[in-house]
């Protein structure tokens, strides 16, 4: 009972462990550079030992951020930090087995993938932790360049192209021919039409040449400290359809970052606007839709969004106002600590020394101090390579889906 109480029945996985008389199980996680590593559960552990674990063995400077997502059927689920891992896989495979539509449409497939990745970007700096950017940060943030994301120009593209290749080829020069026929790998693709592949070929290779003493992991952290300068950076893109705000277009890109909810243009990536978290009041999902409150619920504004992402930006959003309120309360108490003895050394200087009787002092108009007002400052996926959870006993695989 150490571990709390769970509240589903054991995973497959773990009765599959059970027959084999061994609680040792080794679940597969899988990381955005495509690497993946056993590491060992129990049916005890929840999702924040999991991504502790994690962080730990891979020598990351901090978990903060980072969280583990389970692949299941057709969505990518974030794990809630308190919840047993098992508990919440077990609540996944249950839920999809009472939603499925259709009776005689055959078995669900039940199998799944654990997959760890950053999911809050609220305090990154290029070069803090070299581990993490090469393994998490650039891998997450390239395909958002290369679906056409972000607002680069010709450039951005052929500079951060260049990078591209160098991260992926490093001093190999021998594949420059080839740049034509991997464009697409190398530049957003709402601007390849921009110039011929040749033409990207020659500004690639001429901005390759500037920098090509850096290293693979040098080529790297010079992509994450250009894109890192941009407001839409660490953000999860989500393309929904609106019909409440006739100034927007229909077809909008919402990008949810440490800054709140931005609403961009997907045609022209202009930012039409932001709303910060202590602006949205009231959120809600579907299997079809996400609906958002800006303002109080009498004179607020409603954006209602057709997407199957829903659910993705219900966590999003409710893990960002929990965190930003997480920060806001350490603050106040760490405030409220410091100002303590501080208060108490005030308190004690008015009191008359020894019962001493204190001099009589003129009367005289007393002025106000100007009062500064003060305001409490908020702090701020795809998945692939499907690979199955085992339980091993003194080394024998087992307990396979």
């Amino acid at each position: 009972m150490r571990h709390g109480q769970r509240k589903y029945p054991p995973h497959l996985v773990e009765i599959e462990a059970i027959q084999q008389k061994t609680t040792q199980i080794y679940h597969k996680v899988y990381f955005p550079n495509e690497s993946s590593q056993p590491f060992e559960v129990d049916s005890g552990t929840r999702a924040k030992d999991f991504t502790g674990a994690i962080a730990k063995t891979l020598k990351l400077k901090s978990p903060e951020g980072f969280s583990l997502f389970v692949k299941i059927a057709d969505k990518v689920i974030s794990v809630p930090d308190g919840d047993f891992f098992f508990d919440f896989v077990r609540h996944l495979t249950e839920w999809l087995k009472k939603a499925k539509p259709d009776k005689d449409a055959g078995p669900i497939n039940l199998s799944y993938q654990a997959f760890f990745m950053k999911k809050l970007w609220t305090d990154y700096a290029v070069g803090s932790d070299a581990m993490a950017d090469k393994i998490f940060y650039y891998h997450q943030e390239l395909p958002k360049l290369l679906r056409g994301y972000h607002r680069a120009n010709k450039e951005d593209a052929a500079y951060l192209g260049s990078l591209i290749y160098q991260a992926k080829f490093g001093s190999d020069k021998s594949r420059f021919a080839q740049i034509p026929q991997m464009i697409r790998e190398l530049v957003p693709h709402d601007i390849i039409r921009l110039q011929t592949p040749e033409d990207w070929k020659k500004a690639i290779v001429a901005q390759y040449t500037k920098h090509a003493s850096l290293s693979q992991d040098g080529a790297k952290s010079a992509f994450l400290k250009h894109v890192s300068r941009w407001q839409t950076f660490g953000s999860a893109f989500f393309e929904v359809k609106q019909t409440t705000e006739p100034r927007f277009p229909e077809t909008l890109l919402i990008a949810i970052n440490k800054n709140g909810v931005n609403l961009i243009n997907p045609a022209t990536k202009e930012l039409l606007a932001t709303h910060a978290f202590t602006q949205i009041s009231n959120w809600s999902s579907g299997n079809t839709y996400f609906h958002m409150t800006i303002g109080n619920l009498v004179n607020g504004s409603r954006l209602l969004c057709e997407t199957n992402l829903g659910y993705k930006m219900d966590d999003l959003l409710t893990s960002y106002i929990s965190l930003m309120l997480t920060n806001i309360n350490k603050q106040q108490r760490k405030e409220s600590i410091t100002a303590g003895p501080a208060k108490a050394r005030a308190q004690a200087n008015k009191q008359p020394a020894g019962g001493s009787k204190p001099a009589a002092a003129k009367p005289a108009a007393a002025k106000p101090a100007a009062a500064k007002p003060s305001a409490t400052k908020p702090s701020g996926s795809s998945a692939r390579n499907a690979g199955k959870p085992s339980a091993r006993n003194a080394g024998r695989p087992g307990a396979r889906r």
